[in-house]
């Protein structure tokens, strides 16, 4: 009966929920018809599904030959990720695997076979992938190929290199995820779904990249330490804590809450990037998939800013939370509104002892000025009591049955990948 108080203390969440199960999904991430595909495509989007169900269900939806582009440039970066973190490849192998990986699109027989990760299906079966790859018009497969050359070059450069300073943490941020949106952005405007300054100004799509990125970084701090990884920058947590480690140490909690208030204020100033981007949409399906992503990030910071449980456990969006973001982000007023919320409540929580508090504030401002409240969407929590109602009366009957709703949308919320 937790789970129901919870969702009383929310009733927007309740009613989005069953708006979602009942077909309002549909809105947002239309079913593909998997029969119209060829076989290779087909199991290119199987792959698709099994090592990334919540990025599937988005990728699906876009428009066209697309939608076709963006699954192969996924299902690449994935093979590439996957010997990254292959653990058991020594560095001797990997390093040149990793420079090289962009040529072996154009070698129909290259596949790995020696991979222990989850996912290694994808090197393993490579051949299916790259040739889909050189089906696609040669626009795409020239930015595809790009993107893997340059990620495969910064994955290698980090490899044993720890982030130390800010600048470095922009840059690894840039190999492993701001290279996504630029690629992404070029594949947009190469399908002329959108104009060309999409793929063109790549300041902002790196930025794009570099929101989701810290927004995971910062999120998974225990996670990461648990599993012998560190990326937040030495510059930064080394005015906190001797060694990174500490910052989860009970008695180090107050320093390690101010650590990751400056991290998160780093993260806000892409955010001004991210709703000049979102503004230059045109598609309703490229939006989509570009919105949903950066709202469930300024949400997750939101939660995280000044919260000790994220060097105790973890930290995510409400299941039902997350379904009214991907609901509503659906325009560029939405997104507005939206990104006004999280940083308001953020501002509410700022303590004014806070190292940070200052900076926190101004960057705050400037999000707030680029956002103003006014849209539909200002009032988008308040909908009519009867239908609250309805819904809080459902939810009462049947929550054992919605606590199991959407498994595919709760890993969109918890994803942390590329």
């Amino acid at each position: 009966m937790e789970l129901l108080r919870k969702w009383l203390g929310h009733p927007e969440d309740i009613y989005n929920l069953l708006r979602f199960k009942m077909g309002g999904y549909r809105a947002v991430m239309p079913r593909m018809d998997p029969d119209s595909l060829g076989c290779g495509l087909r199991t290119c989007y199987r792959y698709l599904n099994q090592t990334s169900r919540s990025f599937a269900a988005v990728i699906q939806a876009l428009d066209g030959e697309l939608r076709h582009a963006v699954c192969i440039f996924y299902l690449v970066l994935r093979a590439l990720d996957t010997i990254e973190d292959d653990m058991t490849i020594s560095l001797d192998v990997k390093v040149p695997m990793l420079h090289e990986f962009h040529s072996y699109l154009y070698q129909p027989e290259w596949k790995y076979m020696e991979s222990k990760e989850k996912d290694r299906q994808v090197l393993e079966d490579f051949p299916t992938i790259s040739m889909e790859f050189r089906n696609l018009s040669k626009v795409y497969q020239d930015v595809i190929s790009d993107i893997c050359h340059k990620m495969g070059v910064g994955m290698a450069e980090f490899l044993e290199k720890k982030v130390d300073s800010e600048h470095e943490w922009d840059k690894y941020c840039h190999y492993v995820a701001g290279l996504v949106g630029i690629g992404l952005s070029q594949l947009f405007s190469a399908s002329e779904l959108e104009d060309p300054i999409v793929g063109q100004d790549t300041e902002l799509a790196n930025s794009m990249g570099l929101f989701l990125q810290k927004t995971n970084i910062i999120r998974d701090y225990l996670e990461d330490q648990m599993e012998g990884r560190e990326f937040w920058p030495k510059e930064v947590w080394s005015r906190y804590a001797k060694k990174l480690s500490d910052l989860a140490k009970p008695e180090n909690i107050d320093m390690a809450v101010q650590c990751l208030n400056e991290l998160i204020t780093n993260a806000l100033h892409h955010v001004p990037d991210v709703i000049t981007y979102l503004s230059r949409l045109k598609n309703q399906t490229v939006f989509n998939f570009c919105a949903i992503p950066q709202v469930m990030a300024i949400a997750t910071l939101a939660a995280c800013y000044n919260n000790k449980q994220v060097f105790r456990g973890v930290v995510k969006i409400r299941k039902g939370q997350a379904v009214t973001l991907m609901m509503d982000a659906t325009n560029i007023q939405a997104v507005k509104a939206i990104m006004y919320q999280y940083v308001e409540e953020i501002y509410q929580k700022i303590p004014s002892t806070d190292p940070s508090s200052n900076k926190t504030q101004q960057v705050i401002a400037s999000i707030r000025a680029m956002s103003l409240p006014g849209s539909p969407m200002a009032s988008r929590h308040h909908y009519s009591p009867i239908y609250l109602s309805c819904a809080m009366l459902l939810a009462a009957l049947s929550w054992q049955y919605l606590s199991t709703i959407s498994k595919a949308t709760e890993e969109y919320v918890q994803a942390g990948e590329n």
